[in-house]
C-alpha cells in the first residue's frame, strides 16, 4: 500500500472519530438544553396548587400562566430561531437557557398574578429557543440514517428534564413551599455556561455561513413557494396537536389525580412519573420506527395509538389501572416530539433550519398554550375526564395532515 494512502486512511478514521465525539456532544448539549426547558414547564404545573393559594386565584387564571409562557416561546421562538441561523446554534442556546433560569427563578419572589405573569412571559422567551436551535444542533450533527434516533434522544432529555421536575417537587414543596421550586429552576444558567465552553460551533452552520445564498430572510423562506406554503401549514397543525395534547394533559394531571383520585403529593409525583416514563420509551421506539420504517409510517402509528390511549385513559375509574394506562397513554402522545426535529431539519434548508424548527414549534406551542384553558373551562362544567376524551380528535386531524408533508427519511441536509 502506498504510504500517502495509509495516511490519507488514517487522517479520514480521525476525521471520522472526531465526527462520531462531535455528534455525541451535541446531542447531549441539546439534550440538556431541552431537559431544562421540561423541567421549567413542569414545575409550574406542580406550584400551581400553591400559587392559587397564595394569590388567590381561579384555575383560569392559574391555568392562563401556562399560556402566557408558551406564548412567550412563540416570541422567543421567532427570535432565538433568525438570531441562530444567523449567528449560530451554540452561542443562541446558550444565551436562551440564561433568559429562561433567570427569569424563572424571578418567578420564586414574585408577590401576585400580575409581576409572576410578566416573569413567565419573559421565561417563555427563552424557553422558546431551546427546541428548534437543539434539535437543529443535533441533526446537522449525525448522519442521515440515524437522524430521527438523535432528535429523539433530544426528546428523551425534556423528559428527563420533566421526571426530574416530577421527582423533586414534592420534596422540595415540602421543605420550602412553591417558591422553592422556581429557586432550583434558576440553576441552569450555569449549566449553559459550561455548555458554551465545551462545545463548538455546528459544522453544518459554518460550511453554509462561508457560501453565497439568497438575501431572503431566514423567515421568508417559510413561505417562499407554494410547496414551503403547504408544508409550513401543515406542521403548523401538526405542531399544534402535539403541544395541544401534551400541555392538556400534563398540566392538569397532578391537579386531576390528587382531586379526582385522592392521591397524596408524593402519590401524585409517582403517578405522574410513570405516565413521563411511558413518554420517554414513545420516544426512543419511535425514533427507532422514523429512521427504519420513514417519517409517514411511524407517525400515523403513533397518531392512531395517541387518540385511541388518550380515549381509553378517561374512561379508567380504578387507580392501579389508571398507573398502566398512564404509561400507554405517555408512550403514544408524546412519543412523536423527537420525530418533529428530524422533520423539520429535513424539510428546510440550513439558512431557515434554525428558525423553521423555532418558529412553527413555538407557534404550536402557542396553540397549545390554551390547551390548559380549554380544559379547565370544559372540566369546570363536564368534568375532566370529559374533556380528556375530547382531545382524540385532534390525533386523527394530524394523521389526515402528514399526507401533506413530504417523506425524506435518510435525505442530505440541503
Amino acid at each position: 500500500m502506498n504510504p500517502t494512502d495509509t495516511a490519507v486512511s488514517g487522517t479520514e478514521k480521525q476525521q471520522d472519530k472526531e465526527a462520531v465525539r462531535y455528534g455525541r456532544k451535541a446531542v447531549l448539549a441539546s439534550a440538556i438544553g431541552y431537559g431544562l426547558d421540561g423541567f421549567d414547564l413542569l414545575i409550574l404545573s406542580f406550584a400551581l396548587g400553591g400559587i392559587i393559594t397564595s394569590f388567590n386565584l381561579t384555575d383560569a387564571q392559574a391555568g392562563s400562566l401556562t399560556t402566557l409562557t408558551l406564548l412567550g416561546a412563540v416570541l422567543g421562538g421567532i427570535v432565538f430561531g433568525i438570531l441562530s441561523d444567523r449567528c449560530g446554534r451554540v452561542k443562541m442556546l446558550t444565551y436562551s437557557v440564561i433568559l429562561f433560569a433567570v427569569f424563572t427563578g424571578l418567578s420564586a419572589v414574585s408577590t401576585g398574578f400580575t409581576d409572576m405573569a410578566i416573569y413567565r412571559f419573559i421565561a417563555g422567551i427563552g424557553i422558546g429557543g431551546e427546541f428548534g436551535i437543539g434539535m437543529t444542533l443535533a441533526a446537522e450533527a449525525v448522519p442521515a440514517k440515524y437522524r430521527a434516533r438523535a432528535t429523539s434522544w433530544v426528546g428523551i432529555g425534556f423528559q428527563f428534564g420533566v421526571l426530574a421536575a416530577a421527582l423533586v417537587s414534592a420534596p422540595v414543596i415540602s421543605a420550602f413551599g412553591w417558591r422553592g421550586l422556581f429557586v432550583v429552576g434558576a440553576f441552569p444558567a450555569v449549566v449553559a455556561i459550561i455548555l458554551r465552553k465545551r462545545l463548538h460551533e455546528s459544522p453544518k452552520f459554518l460550511e453554509a455561513a462561508a457560501e453565497p445564498h439568497s438575501a431572503r430572510t431566514s423567515l421568508r423562506l417559510l413561505v417562499a413557494d407554494a410547496r414551503a406554503v403547504r408544508v409550513t401549514i401543515a406542521m403548523i397543525i401538526l405542531t399544534s396537536v402535539q403541544n395541544f395534547g401534551y400541555f392538556g394533559i400534563m398540566t392538569w394531571l397532578p391537579r386531576y389525580l390528587s382531586t379526582e383520585f385522592k392521591l397524596s403529593l408524593l402519590g401524585t409525583s409517582a403517578w405522574t412519573a410513570v405516565t413521563v416514563f411511558g413518554m420517554m420509551t414513545g420516544i426512543i421506539v419511535f425514533g427507532q420506527l422514523a429512521d427504519r420504517l420513514g417519517r409517514h409510517k411511524a407517525f400515523w402509528i403513533f397518531q392512531i395509538g395517541a387518540a385511541v390511549s388518550v380515549l381509553a385513559y378517561s374512561q379508567i375509574s380504578d387507580p392501579a389501572i389508571l398507573l398502566f394506562g398512564g404509561f400507554v397513554m405517555g408512550a403514544f402522545a408524546n412519543g412523536t416530539l423527537g420525530g418533529y426535529g428530524a422533520l423539520l431539519a429535513e424539510l428546510y434548508p440550513t439558512h431557515a433550519r434554525a428558525t423553521a424548527q423555532n418558529v412553527l414549534f413555538n407557534i404550536g406551542r402557542g396553540v397549545g398554550g390554551f390547551a390548559p384553558m380549554v380544559i379547565a373551562m370544559v372540566a369546570s362544567s363536564h368534568g375532566f375526564a370529559f374533556a380528556l376524551a375530547l382531545l382524540p380528535a385532534i390525533y386523527l386531524l394530524a394523521f389526515v395532515t402528514m399526507f401533506l408533508v413530504p417523506e425524506r427519511a435518510g435525505a442530505e441536509l440541503e
